[in-house]
């Protein structure tokens, strides 16, 4: 006869160690209160201290970022920052993750992130009318690689394209670091009239607080928890834990907000995102110093028997809380009503500083605010300065084989391959006010603002090997390639957001590169006057202790007062003269042309000099606004032949290079030295032009004409059509699509 034992009752600490909490946080806890909590409390503090949620980690460095500017309306702190452009207007935008739900469930934790993105942008008063993306996949030959792609672009454009938002802007790595922790990083564009925006602090007691939006059901519990912990072999088994979304309830939800809005009922709003219920709460009572009481039998419920810690914690999307100014409940229902949105009064602010829950006539949850959110745990982490890659010397650069076959290794590679087979799955132009996007040859997307001149300009841009091998410089350069990509459109740069993903900052390697990267934008944010205005930081982003490439991704905004003043790199013409922008010396370390040609993944980044940056952009911008130049490129990944051959390829003309630097031809031809244009200009000009650029202290350099239907280079012969083959075969290939 055998015998078993009952197995033990959990207590809260094992709980709380299930949740994520380390035991000296339940401690704190415990301390704070002064007394144990119950289950439903346990479940609250553990989305609220969770690394996606307060930000432990990085709150120490994040304050070393300028967020203040002349264009400043709003810095980080509220859903999404809010720039000035200008006749009253406003654009509010943000970048987030939805890295470990892409993971595990690629279409819906890409669609999910693209419309959680775009509710911290309505939910301030804009009207979305730009989203970008910037994705990070392991190596193709991966086992999940191919599945997770194809999830995550479908996931984009079903989403996007149904609410009806064009998308514009991205970019796409594969590299073997992302094979156990895939990025997805979403971001949105939204204007607003600057006297119209909408903030989350709740402002009076005794208002009250009303739901509205889908109902609330199981998917999505614990995201944020989830979220903030590294991936083991068992992390496919967390589905439960990606939301769900409806795009079309997004599109409704969007109109009902926007008109809830513009009735003047709404005293303080904020979506459900991370944490659901429980974060938008707490941050509306919280931020009002306030305190609030929610009924949870009166919140909408799409599944039976719901218990408040699933309400709590659920992240079922295409949610929003509001309060409401007195007696406007009404206004309220009929706009709820009109769109067919459920909705319900849940909850009443009051000044007790406390968030206090009911649920079948019982008391669940009653707990301080100031532990929950100010109060929160913040770490000073230990870290260690980053082994850097050492610089390499030129001579030990070895030059390729053929340079015909280093180019076509380079442009068929899968980060530098076209990636038409993944944007053409996203509609571009819907709304009708795209001037620029993935397909049409500029350095930025670009939307007009509706009835005006103006345009914004937007792009994402970072360069993992870069951060790699040297966080600080990388950190640098992701700014600086930013900044650079609006200039060469004619935008003026005016704010940033980032995404800063990193692996357990745990450890002190780790979190030596998020310090050191963070440092290093900083120092490019200030220099460039670009400040930061929102973010996110995704951290814990390893599976079996090894961690991703430090991404630190960069989204950013600038403007044109009069988009007719606009360049790209589609309008260069037969007969013009290419001219080279910017100092070449040869830095090679972490370049393209090392890793394809050679598989060498070793050297010191290129060094950016930001008063370089800044001296050199400032004199390309006003080329482009005094129209003495059109044909604009920033010179990026792969140096001046890849440019050069990009602007060949999206104005279909040939361009014939010389080398006129002393360097060697590979070096001269694939360096990727920062701060570097390559313009057209007429061959007529191009010595006045000279003589400007001599007159700003500016480098500057004839390197080419533009005629035929060839790249031609010192060794390299190539026609322009087998390029373009070249460059756009390996994805669909890949992807086995239809070329």
């Amino acid at each position: 006869m055998t015998t078993t034992t009952a197995p033990k009752p959990k207590s809260m600490a094992d709980y709380a160690a299930e949740f994520g909490l380390k035991p000296d946080e339940y401690q704190v806890i415990l301390d704070r209160l002064g007394r144990e909590p119950n289950y439903v409390e346990l479940g609250v503090f553990s989305v609220m201290w969770s690394e996606h949620c307060s930000y432990k980690s990085s709150r120490l460095h994040l304050k070393k970022f300028p967020v203040t500017g002349d264009r400043v309306i709003c810095g980080p702190g509220e859903n999404a920052g809010v720039i000035d452009i200008d006749d009253g207007q406003a654009c509010i935008f943000k970048m987030e993750s939805h890295n470990h739900p892409s993971y595990i469930e690629p279409y819906q934790g890409a669609a999910t992130g693209v419309g959680g993105i775009m509710r911290d942008v309505f939910t301030m008063g804009a009207r979305p009318v730009a989203l970008l993306n910037a994705l990070r996949f392991g190596e193709p030959d991966h086992p999940k690689t191919k599945r997770i792609v194809e999830g995550v672009v479908a996931g984009i454009g079903g989403y996007g394209n149904c609410v009806g938002v064009p998308t514009v802007a991205g970019e796409t790595n594969f590299h073997s670091g992302y094979n156990g922790n895939v990025l997805v990083n979403a971001m949105c564009v939204g204007l607003a009239d600057a006297d119209k925006i909408f903030y989350s602090a709740a402002p009076e007691p005794g208002l009250p607080v009303v739901y509205f939006g889908s109902k609330t059901g199981r998917d999505g519990i614990h995201g944020a928890t989830m979220s903030s912990a590294e991936f083991t072999e068992d992390s496919e088994e967390k589905r439960p834990t990606v939301q769900v979304g409806d795009p079309f309830a997004e599109k409704l939800l969007i109109e009902a907000t926007l008109e809830l809005m513009a009735t003047g009922a709404v005293a303080a709003i904020q979506d459900m995102g991370a944490a659901g219920l429980t974060s938008s709460s707490v941050e509306m009572a919280g931020k009002g110093g306030l305190g609030i009481t929610l009924d949870l039998d009166k919140v909408p419920q799409r599944e039976e028997n719901m218990s408040a810690y699933e309400m709590m914690l659920s992240e079922s999307q295409e949610r929003m809380l509001a309060i409401l100014k007195p007696g406007r409940e009404a206004d309220g229902y009929r706009v709820f009503e009109k769109w067919g949105l459920d909705a319900a009064v849940i909850g009443e602010t009051n000044t007790s500083g406390r968030i206090i829950l009911t649920h079948k006539g019982e008391v669940v949850c009653d707990l301080p605010l100031a532990p929950l959110s100010d109060d929160a745990p913040l770490y000073d982490r230990p870290w260690v300065e980053p082994k850097c890659e050492p610089e390499l010397k030129l001579a030990d650069i070895p030059a390729p084989a053929n340079l015909n076959d280093a180019l076509l290794a380079m442009i068929s590679s899968p980060d530098m391959s076209s990636k038409r087979w993944l944007w053409e799955q996203y509609d571009r132009h819907v709304m009708a006010d795209t001037l620029a996007d993935s397909s049409t040859g500029h350095d930025a997307g670009m939307v007009r603002v509706h009835g005006t001149k103006k345009a914004l300009a937007v792009t994402s841009d970072c360069t993992p090997r870069y951060v790699l091998a040297n966080p600080y410089e990388g950190g640098k350069q992701a700014v600086a390639e930013a900044w650079r990509n609006l200039t060469a459109v004619g935008a003026d740069p005016i704010a940033i957001t980032d995404n800063l993903n990193f692996g357990s900052p745990e450890k002190p390697e780790t979190m030596g590169q998020i310090v050191r990267a963070i440092d290093g934008m900083a120092e490019a944010c200030r220099e460039l006057v670009f400040p930061v205005v929102s973010g996110n930081v995704s951290l814990y982003n390893e599976t079996n202790g090894v961690s991703i490439p430090p991404t630190p991704t960069v989204g950013a905004v600038g403007l044109l007062k009069d988009y007719d003043q606009r360049a790209g790199y589609n309008s260069l013409k037969a007969g013009q003269v290419l001219l080279l922008i910017g100092a070449t010396v040869g830095e090679m370390g972490s370049s393209i042309y090392l890793r394809e040609v050679h598989g060498i993944e070793a050297g010191a980044p290129p060094k950016v000099n930001l008063k370089a940056e800044k001296r050199n952009g400032d004199f390309v911008r006003d080329l482009i606004k005094t129209k003495a130049v059109t044909a604009v490129h920033d010179l990026s990944d792969g140096g001046l032949v890849i440019a050069a051959l990009e602007m060949g390829l999206a104005s279909k003309v040939g361009v014939e290079l010389k080398n006129p630097s002393g360097l060697e031809d590979h070096v001269f031809a694939f360096a990727e030295d920062q701060a570097r244009y390559l313009v057209g200009v007429e061959d007529a000009s191009a010595h006045a032009l000279l003589a400007r650029a001599a007159e700003a202290g500016v480098p500057a350099q004839v390197v080419g004409l533009a005629t035929g239907a060839d790249l031609i280079y010192a060794g390299l012969s190539l026609s322009l059509s087998s390029i373009k083959a070249a460059h756009e075969a390996w994805l669909p290939a890949y992807m086995g699509a239809p070329t």
